[in-house]
Order: structure tokens, then sequence, then C-alpha cells
């Protein structure tokens, strides 16, 4: 979303008006990750502190957001961006393991990808709650699109023979609460176990998941 002002043209220092442009709000995101994602957290940031941080204007602040809240609905979708990459790099990789390993490969990429930088930890499960109406429907909207793999998944899983048939909509729902919790916990030291151990407990509960007991002998 841009800002209120209109930002330059033309050409200046051999970069485009576009390529500078890109370059302030990467500097402005940059700056945010690190104080939203940090100290002092998103609400005890200023639009002072954060250009200082970015080592730019207030005023070029507003040329690219218009308000704070602005800087943490990108930097949230961004965050979550990464992961989705990183989840989907591991789904192609691993397409030919079987299903345990399968899910054990995607959801390693995930906490990897996620816990990489406990910043944007804060920033995925802390900073984005309770802010406003708008941020709380963009985090649930991300939260639907990471139901929606975990049941494109399913589905692909029921097609090999892999897992039950049934709408996993409502299942997949409630275990991307307990990924969010538990990948959290562990991150703020809740949780006295290896990122390894929360995988392996997260894919025990996904099988149990998609092969319930008496599963295999009602597929038989």
């Amino acid at each position: 979303m841009t800002g209120r002002l209109r930002a330059p043209t033309g050409r200046y220092g051999g970069k485009t008006a576009e390529e500078r442009q890109a370059e302030r709000r990467r500097r402005f995101l940059d700056a945010a990750l690190q104080l939203f994602g940090d100290t002092p957290g998103y609400r005890a940031t200023t639009v002072a502190a954060l250009s200082e941080a970015a080592g730019l204007s207030t005023r070029q602040f507003y040329e690219e957001f218009r308000t704070l809240e602005d800087v943490l609905a990108a930097l949230h979708l961004e965050v979550n961006d990464w992961a989705t990459a990183a989840v989907l790099a591991a789904v192609a990789d691993a397409d030919h393991l079987p299903l345990a390993e399968r899910a054990a490969a995607i959801f390693r990429a995930y906490a990897a990808d996620v816990t990489s930088d406990p910043r944007r930890v804060r920033i995925t499960f802390v900073e984005i709650i309770g802010v406003s109406a708008r941020l709380e429907e963009q985090r649930l909207a991300r939260r639907a699109h990471w139901v929606d793999l975990v049941c494109a998944e399913a589905n692909r899983a029921v097609l090999r023979g892999e897992a039950a048939l049934r709408d996993y909509r409502l299942a997949a729902t409630g275990f991307i609460g307990s990924v969010n919790g538990l990948l959290h916990d562990w991150s703020a030291g809740w949780v006295d176990a290896t990122l390894d151990e929360v995988v392996e407990e997260l894919v025990r509960q996904l099988l149990g998941i998609l092969q319930p007991p008496g599963w295999e002998s009602a597929r038989g």
C-alpha cells in the first residue's frame, strides 16, 4: 500500500524511481522486523523511531506507508510468504516419499523457516494479535491459507491410499492451532524439547488424524 505523498520520478544515482522506492520500502520493512520483532515491539514503536532505524526520513515513510499498521500488515504477509515458499519447496522435493517421511520433511521445512529468526515468530504469533479488526481478518485469512495447504496434502494422501477418506477442514483447523501454539511456546523457551522433537510430535498428531485407529483394516 502506498502512502499519502507522491514518490519522486526519474533517475537518480543510476537507479529508477521504482528501484529507489523498492529499496526504501525494503529498508523500512527490515527496520520493522527488528523493532517490531524484538525491542521495543510494534506497540511501542513510533514512525520517527522506525524511520531513524531505517536511516530514512519520516517524509519518506509517508511516501511508502500510511501508518505503522500498514508496515506490520506488510511484514506479517512477507514472513508468511517466506514460510509458504519453504513449505511448497519441501512438498515438491518430498513428493516421492511415503506419507510419514513426507509429512516430516514438510513440517521440518516449515519449522526451520519460522524459527530461523525469533523475530519472525514474534511477528507471526504475538505482535499481530489484537491490533485491529483489519489485521485480525488478515491473520485469520493467512491461517485459512495454511488450513487449505494441510487439506490439500491430506486429500492427496487419500488419493494415494495413504489416508482415510473424510472432510479434513475441521481437523486441519485444529491441527494448525496446535502447530502455531507449539512452535510459539518452543521458541519462547517454554517447551523442553529440541526442534526435531517438536516436529516429530506434530507429525505424530497429523498421522493420527490421517490414519485413525482401525483405518488400515477398514481400507483392506
